[in-house]
């Protein structure tokens, strides 16, 4: 077993500790990362407080936005290398015999997907998971991805989940030249979904319910800003955008407000994952056939190719980077939207 320094928490009101988990011996199929940076998201802080669940395994160490250097391989490994820069998003493994994944579609297994942290490895010695706040992770090669050189390791960790999450819908719903692309909310997911949804080189419109970030959505790529606020907002805008992306993780939205300004034959997309259900009237649905629809992650080639489009359109996030004893502060800033707009840790601090 390789012993890895690590940061954990060990119980859903805890704050995190030094502590040292073990991984893996490197198998013939492995890749050992030496991670360097690993991102901090909301989706971790809905875990270890079991917002979304109350089966959360403890200790747990989170993460699943890695960027880091190979340090070994096993004997039958042929993507990877000693040296090179890589990445872990947010699954480790999946059972590669179900249509889903034999399609590339990885995260939407039939045996259910093996989360980077707070999961069981179901194909493997079915030990728990653990994160991206530690020092080495060991990962099958099929399951790490390639980070091309023009994006810093750090700016890269948050695409491994922020940025694939964001890139997916865009892709899959068509945004590109000719379509109109609205983003509500400018946080984590809203700042990337701005910056590859101008790459992609559609027309983008950051929905915000303040003025706060209007200069940095323009700086962005952003081509126009509404403060959904202000007084007849929504009439303003109404059959405007081809494509909402819905990246808030709060079910207190003008849903019907936002269907409304979608185009007939639009779609809004929910990336934001919010713990309390959200509700729709179904006239906002039928009157202009339109589509209120859900994404998740992408698959491995797809997170691939997000990277390597990332790289050529020189796209990372804007982080904050911080040393791991700020990781509880963090946390508290991530909840009050006080950050710009990604925290990283250094994991050299572990």
């Amino acid at each position: 077993m390789i012993t890895a320094k690590a940061r954990a928490v060990f119980s859903p009101t805890d704050k995190f500790k030094v502590t040292t988990i073990e991984r893996r011996d490197v198998g013939a199929k492995d890749v050992l990362i030496d991670i360097k940076f690993a991102g901090i998201c909301h989706s971790d802080i809905h875990t270890v407080r079991q917002e979304w669940s109350e089966t959360v395994q403890y200790p747990i160490t989170p993460g699943h936005e890695i960027a880091g250097i190979v340090s070994a391989v096993g004997p039958e490994v042929t993507k990877y290398k000693i040296g090179d820069r890589v990445g872990v998003g947010c699954m480790v493994d999946s059972c590669g015999e179900c249509q889903y994944c034999l399609k590339g579609e990885q995260q939407f297994c039939e045996k259910g997907m093996v989360g980077t942290y707070d999961d069981t490895q179901r194909f493997g010695d079915n030990s728990q998971t653990q994160g991206g706040y530690s020092s080495h992770i060991v990962v099958k090669e099929d399951y790490v991805l390639g980070i091309p050189e023009g994006i810093e390791l750090s700016e890269a960790a948050p695409l491994l989940c922020a940025g694939i999450t964001t890139y997916s819908p865009l892709h899959h719903w068509g945004a590109g030249p000719g379509k109109h692309v609205a983003v509500i909310g400018l946080g984590g997911l809203g700042h990337l979904a701005v910056k590859i949804a101008h790459a992609m080189g559609a027309e983008v419109t950051v929905l915000s319910h303040s003025d706060n970030k209007r200069e940095d959505s323009i700086r962005l790529g952003a081509d126009n800003f509404v403060n959904t606020a202000e007084e007849g907002t929504f009439a303003r805008i109404a059959n405007s955008y081809d494509l909402i992306i819905n990246t808030v993780s709060s079910a207190d939205i003008n849903v019907t407000g936002f269907l409304g300004s979608l185009k007939i034959d639009g779609t809004m997309v929910n990336v934001g994952a919010p713990a309390e259900p959200i509700s729709v009237n179904a006239f906002a649905l039928i009157g202009g056939r339109k589509s209120w629809a859900g994404s998740m992650i992408g698959g491995i080639k797809e997170t691939q190719e997000m990277l390597n489009f990332c790289a050529e359109h020189k796209v990372g996030a804007d982080i904050e980077i911080i040393d791991a004893d700020h990781i509880d502060e963090a946390y508290e800033r991530v909840t009050k939207s006080d950050v710009r707009y990604r925290f990283v840790i250094d994991n050299s601090t572990l």
